[in-house]
């Protein structure tokens, strides 16, 4: 069941953002996620929009949207990825906003073939300047 996330879930949600992100980028140190866990938490959520996939006793993953068009992040919980989770939560969101794009390090392979097989286009390259690994920046629009 896909539905707006509600503030007393926030530790729960911040446990999988780390243990998600930790393991999808191999290639980024721990303690750099560990070290951002307050921002995301004090800064990053209470500024976006953000729906969870949850199930019968925990949540499964969630998704959160930036400025009506920006998706800072998308992750299933290590145990349920493969499930079509990712999906519903990004289609969850692509029938809410006509445009949506996105950033995602170029090394994260996985994530950039799932964000194309969901109509997502490279648009353009950056530089992460705090992990200094470069990234894509990817768009979606809606018929």
């Amino acid at each position: 069941m896909i539905r707006r996330f509600h503030p007393a879930e926030m530790e729960s949600l911040l446990a999988l953002w780390l243990e998600s992100t930790t393991l999808a980028h191999p290639f980024i140190a721990p303690s750099y996620w560990q070290e951002s866990l307050d921002m995301v938490r004090n800064i990053y959520l209470p500024h976006a929009r953000t729906w969870v996939s949850a199930g019968p006793s925990a949540l499964e993953g969630f998704i959160s949207v930036l400025d009506q068009q920006f998706v800072g992040a998308l992750f299933v919980a290590p145990g349920q990825t493969g499930k079509g989770i990712g999906r519903a939560l990004m289609q969850h969101v692509q029938q809410r906003f006509p445009l949506l794009s996105l950033e995602v390090y170029q090394r994260n392979h996985r994530a950039v073939a799932f964000y194309r097989a969901r109509g997502f286009h490279i648009e353009d390259c950056a530089w992460q300047e705090e992990t200094r690994l470069p990234t894509w920046i990817m768009s979606w629009q809606g018929a």
